[in-house]
């Protein structure tokens, strides 16, 4: 469940018609498609693959489509998610990542959740080689000690942002004053 912020699913599905889709281990009463490890989404002339990618959190999954990787946090432009919160393991994503997306084609797209310094897209073989901390010869004894050193803040929106994505995009009722606006533009904008 994502932590930063609210997402715009159900306002989406209200808007459009659509189905809600989410990971099948999360058992959400507000999906209506639950997707699993390796079991394709068919929608439209299109087909979705999930990978479930733990390590990030325990339910984060990645998804596949036309040599496309979608990866959410797991794997970021020469970085990664953290791991210190939501059942966050820096082994377990330590081997989604070099052990299911790093197995992709070299020329794969990818297309992470986030990316601090405005990239957009790079590819898996550019993160096998200079993903500083996933990449080249990284150990997984390594990559875990520089994760539990990360030492990184509290997210300040955690505390409302992953019970309302557990009701795929409604603000909580004990939202803070100060913050409902804030939450309303999340759960309604293309940023959510």
């Amino acid at each position: 469940i994502h932590a930063d912020h609210i997402s715009s699913a159900l306002k989406l599905s209200q808007m459009t018609g659509s189905k809600i889709a989410g990971p099948a281990l999360d058992a959400l009463p507000c999906t209506q498609v639950g997707l699993e490890d390796g079991v394709p989404l068919q929608f439209g002339s299109l087909e979705l693959q999930a990978i479930h990618t733990p390590g990030h959190t325990n339910n984060h999954f990645a998804y596949t489509c036309q040599g496309r990787l979608f990866s959410g946090d797991a794997l970021m432009i020469e970085a990664c998610g953290r791991t210190d919160f939501q059942s966050g393991d820096p082994a377990a994503l330590y081997h989604s990542v070099r052990g299911k997306l790093f197995a992709l084609d070299d020329d794969t797209l990818v297309y992470p959740g986030h990316d601090y310094k405005l990239r957009s897209v790079s590819t898996i073989g550019q993160e096998k080689r200079l993903n500083p901390r996933l990449g080249g010869d990284r150990k997984l004894e390594d990559f875990v000690d520089m994760m539990n050193k990360l030492n990184l803040a509290y997210p300040k929106f955690i505390d409302y942002a992953v019970p309302g994505n557990l009701a795929c995009g409604v603000c909580p009722n004990d939202i803070p004053d100060n913050l409902q606006q804030y939450c309303i533009q999340m759960a309604e904008t293309i940023q959510g």
